[in-house]
């Protein structure tokens, strides 16, 4: 009979191997345990006795193991809580046999002790066979649950710890016959030729590409959580250089708790290749500048907005106030955040920024103490076919809530700026800038504190390269570049909200400031190890496609313009840049050229532009500065 057909039978054969331990117990006990101080001598001990010992205890045993729903038990997914109750339900009923034995059947010889150490013999027994059953089940090739083995998944696991334990006996126990693992990888020679669960760890990092190749590996799953993002990147760079599909672990600060780690682990993102370090916070500061105040925030159900009311959340404001146009993003933002803080003041404002009554009206009810100003159109394209929208959100809608903020004496307010206000080629990042100019200009005349943070693209954002790469990768390619040559800096959300915070704790008024962003990347690049750690070969499973530069796209994005100097803060990834020398009536003079263009609606792009180059000398075109 095979293992299949023990499965089959198993609510019959269960209860038979128990009877089948019950007897074999008694005859352990009775007939090889001779003249033990726990019992009385076996020559005491007629047959009979033994014989309805052995008849009363099958069927206690049968009584108290199906009370106790014993037989409903997965043998294979059995654990040491089930053994421990196998050995508790066997001295019950032992002890159940011998007080029938005294009280009705008025035996005298077997004893209490005897029928005690019979129990657990029995009791350990059962496990015996339980296990035996468990290996036979978990091991045997044919079984229909393990399928063909030609098909499992050649795998290799990246990191020794406890990580790659909980995986492997995942994939031991609830997926056996899905991965053939080939062995471990670990940087620690030492512990090579060791095992891991079963598994042999046979090689570094050095030894990826040539184990890789000469098992044909389908599978890498990168189990090592407490790593620097430097070595992350080093040794998914090696992995991209494989035909195998690379899953990861996310690091330690994004973990949550699992019973197991396999069910956390997730495609590659491009978070993983940047290589940069984790942040680290004075959250004390922080904390100070805003518990117990009242915190507006304009685009709240934006990427940045949104990640800013979780993070300002964590240190206890007052009131956060959602503010956004769009009601979809609005209602998820305020329902997240009244979720996970419950007890705090959490409203959600709808409003268009653009209209200023509507503002007054807010602020006058809500007083806030700070705004961080997160709303704007900001992409590229759409607002260089649509300039005139750009104005009248950017400019002109960050222009109304500098003024609210003035007039109802808002302590700080932190405009949220992008790289593509520097040098700019497009109209979005010229709009940025002429806002940045606007925040530095009123800063002189005002007591409420006005600060831009200036950083590059945020990975996941709306309208960003990495949820279209992901979109394109599902769809089976091609993933689109505009240029070969394009590069960009970046940072994940969390990572940039993070420095917002950090960069008010320095803000006097006045500031714009800039946050390190690492070093710039190509998009090409990214897009070709994104390609290679999902298991795909570059020009064979899947392609990328050269498109042509996007109106207003430059190929180099830049932090800083030639005539800003950067000053340190105290964090080593935050500076401040030079302020420019303007007043308030400099920016009222460009403001009202803009308005009559606004006002007419009729006005060409072109004059659009020349007017956006008379009001920010820095603004080209892109063909200027791409060297098209």
């Amino acid at each position: 009979m095979n293992i299949d057909s023990v499965a089959k039978y198993r609510n019959y054969l269960l209860p038979l191997m128990d009877c089948i331990s019950i007897i074999l117990g008694y005859y352990l006990v009775s007939v090889l345990i001779t003249d033990s101080f726990l019992i009385q001598p076996t020559s005491t001990i007629t047959r009979n006795e033994i014989l309805i010992s052995i008849i009363l205890a099958i069927i206690i045993f049968q009584i108290v193991f199906r009370l106790s729903k014993r037989y409903t038990n997965i043998v294979r997914y059995e654990n040491n809580q089930d053994y421990l109750l196998y050995i508790v339900l066997s001295v019950i009923s032992s002890l159940i046999v011998s007080l029938i034995e005294e009280l009705a059947l008025n035996m005298k010889n077997p004893s209490i002790k005897l029928n005690l150490v019979v129990g657990l013999v029995i009791g350990m027994i059962i496990i015996a066979y339980h296990l035996i059953i468990r290996y036979m089940l978990l091991s045997n090739p044919s079984s229909k649950r393990n399928g063909d083995s030609s098909k499992k998944k050649k795998l290799l696991i990246i990191g020794g710890g406890y990580s790659a334990n909980d995986i492997i006996k995942t994939l031991n126990s609830k997926l056996r016959g899905q991965y053939e693992i080939i062995g471990i990888i670990d940087d620690n020679k030492k512990r090579i030729g060791y095992s891991v669960a079963g598994v042999r760890i046979i090689g570094s990092r050095n030894d990826i590409i040539k184990i890789c190749e000469e098992h044909d590996v389908d599978e890498i799953f990168f189990s090592i959580v407490n790593i620097d993002n430097k070595n992350k990147k080093e040794i998914l760079e090696i992995c991209s250089k494989t035909q195998a599909k690379v899953k990861v672990l996310p690091s330690l600060s994004e973990l949550i708790t699992e019973e197991n780690l396999y069910h956390s682990l997730r495609d590659v993102g491009i978070e993983d290749l940047l290589g940069r370090d984790p942040i680290e916070l004075d959250n004390h500061n922080i904390k100070s500048l805003i518990e117990g105040k009242i915190v507006l925030v304009t685009g709240a159900g934006g990427s940045i907005g949104s990640e800013l009311c979780r993070q300002i959340m964590l240190h206890n404001p007052k009131q956060i106030l959602l503010l956004d146009n769009y009601e979809n993003s609005l209602y998820d933002i305020e329902l997240e955040l009244k979720t996970t803080h419950p007890n705090n003041d959490i409203r959600a404002v709808v409003a268009n920024i653009r209209e200023k009554d509507r503002l007054d009206k807010i602020f006058e009810q809500y007083r806030p103490d700070i705004v961080f100003h997160a709303a704007a159109h900001k992409h590229v394209p759409l607002m260089e076919n649509n300039p005139t929208e750009a104005i009248k959100n950017n400019v002109f809608g960050t222009y109304n809530l500098v003024n609210c903020s003035d007039s109802y004496n808002v302590k700080r307010f932190i405009l949220i700026s992008t790289d593509k206000a520097v040098n700019p080629t497009n109209i979005m990042g010229a709009t940025k800038r002429l806002c940045e100019m606007i925040i530095q200009a009123k800063n002189k005349q005002s007591n409420t504190e006005y600060v831009a943070v200036r950083f590059g693209n945020v990975l996941g954002s709306n309208g960003s390269v990495v949820p279209l790469f992901k979109k394109q990768l599902a769809q089976g390619g091609p993933l689109t570049v505009t240029h070969k040559e394009i590069t960009r800096f970046f940072m994940t959300i969390p990572e940039a909200v993070a420095l917002v915070l950090q960069a008010i704790t320095y803000a006097e008024g006045g500031e714009i400031f800039v946050l390190d962003m690492g070093e710039p990347v190509k998009i090409y690049d990214l897009a070709k190890s994104l390609i290679e750690l999902s298991g795909y070969t570059l020009g064979e499973d899947m392609e990328i496609e050269i498109t042509g530069m996007r109106p207003g796209e430059k190929l180099y994005e830049e932090l800083l313009m030639d005539e800003e100097n950067l000053e340190k803060t105290k964090h080593e990834k935050i500076f401040i840049t030079e302020p420019m020398d303007l007043t308030i009536d400099d920016v009222e003079e460009k403001l009202d050229m803009f308005r009559m263009i606004v006002d007419e609606e009729t006005t060409s792009k072109e004059e659009i532009k020349e007017t956006m180059k008379k009001c920010v000398p820095t603004y080209r075109e892109p063909k200027e500065v791409n060297g098209e």
